[in-house]
């Protein structure tokens, strides 16, 4: 089966020992093979667009945004049904997520859905309260997280079918003028 859809992701594998385990069980993503991140932008373009003309212009966009440093530091809530954890600083992912979606007009942040884009690591959604808390509370106890953010993936795959793949990584600019060790 062809891939139907298309991500940007900045994934955060430092987050994995802390929410990977209740990702497995209350994130559909990572069922689907997706690992812990912040989206950047969801859905992308189909992935029959996706040619080497787009991969450059989003190459230049993501190496327009120096490298920084991330915190996860507090756990938060959407409603009743959605518990993440908050990316600080945050604003940097609103600007890639801005910046992506002003060259691809056509794919709007969560196709539209909501009004404010806020940058966050889903650690699951969808269950019950006592269960969203339980793992909330686990989670807490490992925090904070940090991570240095240095690449985007773009990744494709059929929501709801296994597994999703990673496409190409698009590494960010380098902070100060100097490159990263990593």
């Amino acid at each position: 089966m062809e891939p139907s859809q298309s991500a940007l992701i900045v994934p955060i594998p430092e987050a994995e020992p802390a929410v990977g385990r209740f990702r497995a069980s209350l994130d559909r993503a990572a069922s689907w093979g997706v690992p812990a991140h912040v989206t950047v932008l969801y859905p992308f373009l189909p992935p029959e667009r996706i040619d080497e003309a787009v991969l450059a212009m989003v190459r230049d966009i993501v190496a327009a945004v120096p490298r920084f440093d991330v915190s996860l530091a507090h756990v938060d809530w959407f409603g009743d049904t959605v518990v993440w954890l908050a990316p600080q600083p945050d604003h940097l992912f609103r600007d890639l997520t801005a910046a992506v979606w002003r060259r691809f007009p056509e794919a709007p942040p969560y196709a539209g859905a909501y009004s404010e884009v806020v940058p966050h690591l889903t650690i699951g959604d969808d269950a019950a309260r006592p269960v969203l808390e339980n793992a909330a509370e686990a989670v807490s106890a490992h925090l904070p997280i940090r991570a240095a953010v240095d690449v985007v993936r773009l990744i494709t795959g059929t929501p709801d079918r296994v597994p999703w793949c990673t496409v190409c990584d698009f590494p960010l600019g380098t902070s100060s003028g100097t490159p990263s060790s990593r």
